[in-house]
């Protein structure tokens, strides 16, 4: 490894010398050259030697700065969870899957933000512009000021951005774009890598908002690197069945505002409708009570959401019980399960059991335990839950029941539903009155005894 060659600087003006002199020939000043040692040691042509960069502008933590500006789009559901809008020079992130309604959310989007005053344009990589004109009349957005291009070659694209200054770009998609300087195919690691680094980088030098449309693997997961979500500042997931109405676009990353946001859609012939109250749209269509159906209210976000959780135990024929999972995680059900076997004496071995929340809402939070939890005792016991009844609560692995977030706020959803009553875990605050009558349990066994009988 050769040794770093040293320079010398003269520390009145910053010029800088081959060899030490007594006078700095620049400014004049004398004794001011000293010996500087290199910028950072390595090998030849690897390391960054010993030429010297700008010194950065510091600022300590209490600097106030303005906060960004936003620009709304309308669709209270999309600002909701962008975090109260569109922030200029930022990059967002969409992933969804295939025919899930992306480029429609996105095109209404693009409208929308077109009305508002921002020069949008909107680059197809994968449909021909005759087919986004059709959506487009199709949802009665043929009038927006929206410009459209449909191209993959990246160059081009930075080429036409450059010269159309536009304030919001949204390419669809970012696995459809190419650059000549690499040599892969498009859709590999590096072509996704190489477009996302361009086109953010672009948003930073120009102002202007880029939104990236992403595949997703069969996990659920964008495709390509993982580094292309830590480029971005927003990652939003469209999420949905097909054979459901309901959409909801979740906030997985969010530098300007919350994560973990949702935004509930409706999906109709005329493009996605906003839905102003999703809970009362997910329990729309509950009925007469039956066993197995538990009301849980839950938080995704900032906004309190009642859900439907659907159980069905049946006795099995085959030597390994089935377990089937949709819309909540599957070891936390064989966790629930194992709690209510070792600690309550209640057996689920010889029995299938299906968990289903209706609508197509994937629940992540652990307060939806005790709602779980009871959903299966009623089916299993064949006995049918109060329909007027809220349930939510964690259960931890000894059979104790856990307090939960933001309980003031999911009372106060419930009753705005006509429920009358909850069940909680009993170190739960609710501040005020609810309005509700409070059933207050310590641990699951309680649970068990009082509302379905002693084992």
């Amino acid at each position: 490894m050769a040794k770093p060659s040293t320079t010398f600087t003269c520390t009145a003006c910053g010029a800088s010398h081959a060899r030490w002199s007594g006078r700095c020939d620049a400014c004049g000043a004398w004794n001011s050259v000293a010996e500087e040692s290199p910028l950072s040691a390595g090998p030849a042509g690897r390391s960054l030697g010993a030429r010297r960069g700008a010194a950065l502008a510091l600022s300590d933590l209490a600097t106030e700065e303005a906060p960004p500006p936003r620009t709304c789009s309308g669709m209270a559901e999309l600002d909701r969870v962008l975090g109260g809008g569109l922030v200029p020079s930022s990059a967002v992130l969409v992933g969804g899957d295939p025919g899930i309604g992306k480029s429609t959310l996105l095109l209404q989007a693009a409208a929308r933000f077109a009305c508002a005053g921002l020069s949008t344009l909107y680059v197809s990589g994968e449909e021909a512009s005759a087919q986004v004109r059709m959506r487009a009349q199709r949802l009665g957005l043929e009038s927006a000021p929206v410009r459209l291009a449909a191209a993959t070659s990246l160059r081009d694209i930075l080429t036409t951005l450059d010269t159309e200054r536009p304030d919001l770009v949204i390419i669809d998609s970012i696995q459809t774009m190419w650059s000549d300087t690499i040599e892969s195919a498009p859709g590999s690691v590096a072509q996704v890598r190489a477009a996302a680094h361009e086109l953010t980088s672009f948003a930073k030098r120009r102002g202007a908002s880029v939104i990236l449309v992403g595949h997703v693997t069969k996990d659920g997961q964008i495709a390509g690197p993982r580094v292309v979500e830590h480029m971005v500042d927003c990652v939003l997931y469209f999420e949905g069945e097909r054979g459901h109405q309901f959409r909801i676009l979740r906030s997985v990353k969010n530098r300007f505002g919350p994560a973990d946001e949702i935004g509930v859609f409706e999906m109709t012939g005329a493009g996605l409708a906003e839905v102003a109250n999703p809970s009362a749209l997910f329990l729309a269509g509950r009925g007469a009570p039956a066993p197995g159906s538990v009301v849980f209210a839950g938080i995704e976000g900032t906004r309190p959401l009642l859900v439907e959780v659907q159980a069905l135990v049946a006795p099995t024929p085959h030597a390994q019980p089935r377990r089937a999972v949709v819309g909540w995680d599957g070891a936390r059900l064989a966790m629930v399960l194992a709690v209510l076997e070792a600690r309550c004496a209640i057996p689920f071995a010889g029995l299938d059991v299906y968990l289903n929340v209706a609508g197509g809402l994937r629940i992540s939070e652990p307060a939806a335990d005790l709602a779980v939890a009871a959903a299966l005792l009623s089916a299993r016991e064949d006995v049918a839950l109060p329909p007027e009844t809220v349930i939510f609560g964690e259960i931890s692995l000894s059979g104790a029941l856990r307090p939960v977030g933001q309980t003031e706020n999911r009372l106060k959803e419930a009753r705005k539903l006509g429920f009358t009553s909850a069940i909680l875990p009993s170190d739960d605050k609710t501040g005020g009155q609810s309005g509700l009558s409070l059933t207050r349990m310590g641990d699951l066994t309680a649970f068990v005894g009082d509302v379905f009988g002693a084992g």
